[in-house]
């Protein structure tokens, strides 16, 4: 081989070893920007959600003193009977009237009491009925601003222009004046951690999803998770190994990607048409993603039983143990972690679900918490379909709000999970 020939060989190999590292920077860039773009999105998504659902966690309040006339009230003593039929509503009305006096009109007066939310009265009788001795007397509270006042007044500006909507130059008048006087203020919304649902915006709160969500996350993992992990020692311990576990084996891998409306469906079908169980219960729920939620549990607990080395097996049985203590004394203890692992995650994700639990009739506007799992319920993905369907703009903010604690609940499952994993794992 000539010296013209090593040379031009040379040169071959160069130029093809400079193009193998131009591709893989190549490569190496677009798996940076790739990463890039997807925190990307997921800093402008969580921008965007807290940037308007941190307005839900506080609520506008007017100060009013209210005085519980007898006479404007229709009673004169205080029992349960006497309070469903009090005129609370007139007692508001009053307060408000005192605050303006010179405001005249049949117009302007129900102008007037739209400053105040609708659930106001019902504040006044909580009061009367904790504290009998106000009947006659005096007092100041702090009541909820209508939902309009209150978008009204968070989108206030520097110049003291804010969005309108449905607010009069004479209502924004108003509310001008109470926010000069300090009568009106933004206050940490309890209401919106402590009521159910409501079709006022500024009386809806997330208790009722939320206690729901977890009496039926609560039938979920107590079903789901002794049948999934059975089912996986079964498989994993037990089981022949031929064309029918293999069949098994690859039906369940398929489940796990099977749409979860499917499993509403068969939850419709079987649960209610069939069982005739309670619609809108956290039982059916439960029951629902237990079937959706098995095939993760059963998949990641074999997953983690064969994790375990044989070795601690063969060291077992070389003891003189049985084949089920083999099991349930050396190798289950050790793949738990792996089991809890994927059972919270399981968990975490059939708290995000929502069509399943659309088909079995928890989309049902229920404002009382549930007391037990066959009471009506929803969940809080639910509340959040429901609000985001809402007409109002004050429910546009509640809407970002109830999904920040979803996410927030979601962030805690699965970081408790990879806490749970990186704390009992054992290194082989």
């Amino acid at each position: 081989m000539t010296d013209l020939t090593q040379a031009q060989v040379r040169e071959r190999i160069e130029r093809r070893l400079a193009g193998r590292h131009r591709k893989e920077k190549l490569f190496r860039g677009l798996g940076i920007a790739s990463i890039a773009f997807g925190v990307l999105a997921v800093v402008v998504l969580f921008t965007d959600i807290i940037s308007k659902g941190s307005g839900a966690f506080v609520q506008s309040a007017i100060e009013l003193r209210v005085h519980y006339d007898e006479q404007v009230l229709g009673i004169d003593k205080v029992d349960e009977e006497s309070l469903a039929w009090a005129n609370f509503d007139g007692v508001v009305r009053q307060a408000l009237r005192q605050r303006f006096p010179d405001v005249s009109g049949r117009k302007e007066k129900r102008e007037l009491y739209s400053l105040v939310s609708s659930g106001a009265p019902f504040t006044l009788r909580d009061r009367l009925r904790a504290d009998p001795e106000l009947l006659g007397q005096s007092e100041t509270l702090w009541l909820a601003a209508d939902d309009d006042v209150d978008t009204f007044v968070k989108s206030l500006d520097d110049s003291k222009n804010g969005f309108r909507g449905r607010t009069s130059d004479q209502k924004a008048g108003w509310i001008q004046q109470l926010m000069e006087s300090g009568e009106l203020k933004k206050r940490f919304n309890t209401t919106f951690f402590t009521n159910g649902d409501s079709r006022e915006p500024e009386q809806a709160g997330i208790r009722a999803a939320l206690v729901g969500s977890l009496l039926t996350l609560l039938v979920t993992l107590l079903l789901s998770f002794p049948i999934g992990v059975s089912a996986a020692i079964y498989l994993e311990e037990y089981a022949p190994k031929n064309r029918w576990t293999d069949l098994i084996e690859v039906n369940i891998n398929n489940l796990a990607a099977v749409p979860s409306i499917v499993f509403g469906l068969l939850g419709l079908a079987i649960f209610i048409n069939f069982f005739e169980l309670p619609r809108s219960a956290p039982l059916v729920g439960g029951l629902v993603l237990t079937l959706m939620t098995l095939p993760t549990i059963i998949i990641s607990s074999r997953a983690a039983l064969k994790a375990v080395p044989p070795s601690i097996r063969q060291a077992a049985m070389g003891m003189g143990a049985s084949r089920m203590q083999v099991v349930f004394h050396h190798v289950l203890p050790l793949a738990m972690p792996g089991m809890l692992t994927g059972a919270i995650i399981g968990m975490a994700q059939a708290l995000g679900e929502t069509a399943p639990l659309l088909m079995i009739g928890m989309v049902a506007f229920i404002v009382d918490v549930p007391g037990g799992i066959t009471d009506p319920a929803t969940v809080l993905p639910v509340q959040i379909y429901l609000w985001a369907d809402s007409p109002e703009r004050a429910f546009v903010e509640r809407t970002s709000a109830a999904i920040m604690v979803l996410l927030a609940v979601l962030i805690a499952m699965n970081t408790s999970a990879v806490w749970l994993r990186k704390k009992l794992e054992r290194r082989w």
